[in-house]
């Protein structure tokens, strides 16, 4: 009995907090009874059932609790109708403030022509692919700093300035074009032994950058003028460097300019072509040429003082050649233009040789001729159709030297029929290169 009345104690705690609950949770009866609250709805009627001892159950608590703290369904449905409006304001709240539209890009223009959207863009931009060996990432960091030196060096405002160094042309020009078309640029640094163009050129630092904004500005101009940047024009032309009597490309100054053309004109070389190279550099060009890609060697030709001139026919013709480089053509020249064309042949050792002119009618036939080095003799003559008709000399034989004029036109007025003979003896042991051109000119015209 003892150990009963021991166990008794200890399930009486676990009753008292059940009957606490009941009693802290249920209504008290005797309130409701003398309030007499109106009828309960049936779900309060189910939610009042007790147990015998007076304690609710777990049930009966939770269906007490539940439907007073639910709202009604009418209630309920319009937070969640609502919800996805809630969430629109609320995510326009947190939208960022709608900026400004942007302006439009602006648009690149180099050499004149846009980088998007024309025709002739693709060539541009093959031109920075082709420097860099089409290696995508090398070739747009080249064409972004061209861009941006461009910008810096105010090309489009260089274009408008009136530099004035007229000295300079001596040095670098443009003049007639190759057999392909390309323009022909003639670069002649010998020229800056003359001390005077010199200064003008590189005295002082003012001096150095008003020449290389000049240079700069004869390229860009002569890029805009005379090439064609669509899929089927000449986007390309021939530099020739005469190398006589040249400063070197040594000089700091030179160098510089060099260098600011390589890297923001690339391939604009067609050819280049080096004439009168001393034997010193082309022993070196020998060494490094191993070094050089195919492609890169291909576009390079070296020519010594003595071969300087057939050189150059190889590519240009004799009639867009200037004189000083040993073709014919010059500035000013009333009878002959580029557009005549010169008849080259080749004169053997110890040889006469000798052009027969036809002439059929009343003229005046003008021509002129070329011994590259000259050391021959020549002499002119119309022989007439008529058997008893009688030789003109019109140029008696006469030896002709390195130190004559590079160049002999003579003209002749014509009555009758028959023909001009020209003599060239080549008393030499060498073989020499005879270029002439002949027209013919109303009789009217004056001499």
């Amino acid at each position: 009995m003892e150990a009963k009345a021991e166990e008794e104690p200890a399930a009486a705690p676990i009753e008292e907090p059940q009957k606490a609950m009941a009693e802290d949770s249920a209504p008290p009866a005797k309130e409701e009874e003398a309030e007499k609250p109106a009828p309960a709805s049936p779900t309060e009627e189910k939610a009042v059932v007790v147990d015998d001892d007076g304690a609710k159950t777990v049930e009966a608590i939770e269906e007490t609790v539940v439907p007073v703290a639910t709202p009604p369904p009418a209630e309920t449905e319009a937070p969640a109708a609502e919800a996805p409006k809630a969430e629109t304001e609320e995510e326009k709240s947190c939208a960022p403030p709608t900026e400004p539209t942007p302006p439009a890009p602006e648009e690149v223009f180099i050499w004149g022509v846009p980088l998007l959207g024309d025709e002739r863009s693709d060539t541009v931009l093959l031109k920075f692919l082709r420097a860099r060996d089409f290696k995508v990432k090398e070739a747009m960091a080249m064409l972004k700093n061209a861009v941006l030196w461009r910008k810096e060096f105010g090309i489009e405002a260089l274009l408008e300035e009136d530099l004035g160094v007229l000295e300079m042309e001596k040095v670098v020009f443009m003049h007639g074009v190759d057999k392909e078309g390309h323009p022909v640029c003639y670069n002649v640094y010998g020229e800056f032994q003359n001390k005077e163009l010199y200064a003008a050129a590189f005295a002082d630092e003012e001096k150095r950058k008003r020449f290389l904004r000049w240079r700069i500005q004869y390229l860009e101009k002569g890029i805009r003028n005379l090439l064609d940047f669509k899929p089927e024009g000449v986007s390309t032309m021939v530099q020739v460097t005469d190398l006589k009597n040249s400063i070197g490309l040594a000089k700091k100054e030179l160098r510089q300019a060099l260098d600011l053309l390589q890297d923001n004109y690339p391939e604009f070389a067609a050819k280049q072509v080096f004439i009168n190279v001393p034997w010193w550099y082309l022993a070196f060009n020998r060494m490094i040429s191993p070094f050089f890609t195919q492609r890169t060697k291909s576009k390079f030709v070296f020519a010594g003082p003595s071969k300087s001139a057939e050189t150059l026919f190889k590519y240009i013709a004799p009639e867009q050649v200037p004189v000083q480089f040993g073709g014919l053509s010059k500035e000013n020249d009333t009878d002959f233009s580029t557009i005549d064309a010169v008849i080259e042949t080749t004169i053997k050792p110890s040889t006469k040789q000798a052009i027969e002119i036809p002439v059929t009618e009343s003229c005046i036939l003008v021509w002129e001729l070329r011994v590259l080095g000259w050391d021959v003799n020549y002499g002119a003559e119309f022989v007439p159709s008529a058997e008893d008709g009688y030789t003109v000399i019109v140029q008696k034989s006469r030896k002709m030297v390195v130190t004559d004029e590079p160049v002999v036109k003579d003209s002749f007025k014509i009555g009758e029929a028959g023909k001009v003979v020209l003599t060239v003896d080549n008393t030499t042991s060498k073989k020499k290169k005879l270029l002439y051109r002949c027209k013919t000119k109303s009789s009217s015209d004056s001499i």
